[in-house]
């Protein structure tokens, strides 16, 4: 049982929540041996959830939204270079571990309960043990009035999900600091 993979899916829709769970899945990655892990994007569509395989080095990071990529190329010089060390990083990691991730696009209709459906159907189709996400850490009051994805994912889920916030500083330190190691 030792040797098992333990597939873990990364919900991916190119916003900040899901670069920073991008890069905590990728600390995962590099920490255990028998993890495989799939990337998954949901795509609006009326055809249902039927999905494509891609090559995640073909997508990543997968279609980042234009208010972040703003944020970043109108930032100061330390915040792009922080940016570009922890895509790098990130990017590295998954180059040196590529057999063991892939990317999958799954199509669903725009609504976040469709999104929601498509999602943890494929993931208990593909017998996923974690699902990684992403999140704005609205409240659950907040969650509940504006409509929020990964609460209705962690909600809903039969499968242990695992919200991540915005990256602290320290672990973006360590985390561009080990790459070699």
């Amino acid at each position: 049982m030792k040797n098992s993979a333990f597939n873990v899916l990364l919900y991916s829709d190119g916003s900040q929540q899901a670069f920073s769970a991008a890069v905590y899945a990728a600390n995962l990655l590099k920490s255990m041996p028998n993890m495989k892990l799939t990337i998954v994007q949901v795509q609006e569509s009326n055809e249902g959830s039927m999905g494509t395989e891609y090559s995640w080095i073909d997508t990543w990071p997968v279609s980042p939204t234009s208010e972040w990529m703003k944020r970043v190329i109108e930032s100061d010089s330390n915040v792009k270079n922080l940016y570009q060390d922890i895509l790098s990083t990130t990017s590295s990691i998954f180059h040196e571990r590529a057999k063991d991730v892939n990317h999958h696009v799954i199509y669903s209709n725009p609504s976040i309960t469709d999104t929601v459906d498509a999602l943890l159907e494929y993931a208990e189709k593909k017998h996923f043990k974690l699902i990684i996400m992403g999140t704005r850490g609205l409240t659950t009051l907040k969650g509940l009035i504006f409509g929020c994805l990964a609460h209705n994912v962690l909600n809903r889920s039969p499968i242990p999900v695992l919200l991540i916030k915005k990256l602290p500083q320290d672990f973006i330190d360590d985390f561009c600091l080990h790459l070699g190691s």
